[in-house]
């Protein structure tokens, strides 16, 4: 019997439960410990033989786990764990502030050459799953655009952003697409969109007793890298109401691509579309397929930060090449 890959998380919210049920779905894989800032005796884990550690006792765990999971958000908690940890495991995070991701990268990538892990940064399904289509599409078509569409559907990312706002006790975010720009996309004339035009997005706040909520709305629509482009709505609701209404977490998208090719310039159109009923669930599902390879990945000795672009399909996948070539080839 191979040796099961020994799985730690770190984080326990929403992603971290959602990672928990991946990890019982994989044969391959073993939970061993959750790791949080929260006094573990706070977090109700009915899980047989897992344990709940501290995180400022992380250190001792490192020749019980091979690939740590991070399952903190973008905003503030991955860019100082992510560095930080992957100085003592190879890791897997969810990274999704776009526009850092170089910058992101690199800090990664120094330390985990250094200390001779992978990390495999900014897994799940965007940025992740679209962007092996981006990748796949503009090479296919190298004459055409590539068009990215959101929603309708609860943002992780976005709504831990605006959970961190001063004030804002919880909340949540739903980016909506246009579908008149998607229809305008599907017919292949490959429209000039700008940002506002192709999305906008509904924040759900439940603020806190006294806050002031004009400020908490300003802050929202103007925060960088996450509502300042975007047609943003505010709206405040009570606990009540958020538990009642947006306690679900469901999500999609698409990815188009159209160009033409040949000397006749025919219309070619790719696209790539999820629809899923929970968002923090199908992205865990995706960290831990992702987590498969980075122990692979380090087996063979390789070491640094890696994207999805860097990971070969079959690492992703417990099965073996030939079962894979029978089957799905």
């Amino acid at each position: 019997m191979n040796k099961q890959i020994r799985i730690g998380i770190v984080g326990y919210g929403n992603l971290g439960r959602g990672t928990v049920e991946a990890i019982k779905k994989s044969a391959d894989m073993e939970l061993i410990a959750i790791f949080t800032r929260r006094s573990p005796e706070s977090l109700k884990i009915d899980e047989a033989n897992v344990e709940v550690v501290h995180i400022s006792k992380v250190e001792d765990y490192q020749e019980k786990i091979d690939v740590m999971i991070l399952c903190g958000g973008s905003a503030t908690d991955l860019p100082e764990q992510g560095p930080e940890l992957a100085k003592l495991f190879n890791t897997i995070d969810s990274y999704d502030t776009h526009a850092k991701i170089p910058e992101y990268f690199s800090s990664v990538d120094a330390v985990a050459k250094e200390s001779g892990k992978i990390s495999i940064i900014s897994v799940g399904w965007d940025p992740g799953l679209f962007s092996i289509n981006r990748l796949m599409a503009e090479a296919i078509i190298p004459q055409g655009e590539n068009y990215t569409f959101w929603g309708k559907g609860l943002s992780q990312g976005h709504s831990d952003a605006v959970r961190r706002v001063n004030g804002v006790k919880d909340g949540v975010q739903y980016t909506i697409p246009a579908d008149a720009a998607i229809e305008k996309v599907r017919s292949g004339v490959n429209p000039e969109l700008t940002t506002a035009e192709k999305h906008r997005r509904v924040c759900y706040i439940v603020a806190e007793e006294g806050a002031d909520q004009a400020k908490i709305e300003n802050e929202i629509k103007t925060m960088p890298n996450y509502f300042a482009d975007y047609d943003t709505e505010v709206n405040f609701i009570t606990e009540e109401v958020l538990k009642a209404e947006h306690s679900a977490a469901p999500h999609g998208g698409f990815v188009i691509r159209g160009g033409e090719t040949g000397a006749d310039q025919n219309k070619q159109i790719i696209e790539f579309s999820l629809k899923l009923g929970s968002n923090p669930e199908f992205t865990a599902s995706v960290l831990v397929a992702y987590a498969r390879a980075a122990y692979r990945l380090h087996k063979e000795g390789q070491a640094g930060a890696k994207t999805v672009f860097d990971v070969p399909p079959i690492y992703l996948s417990p099965r073996s090449a030939e079962d894979l070539r029978r089957d799905l080839l």
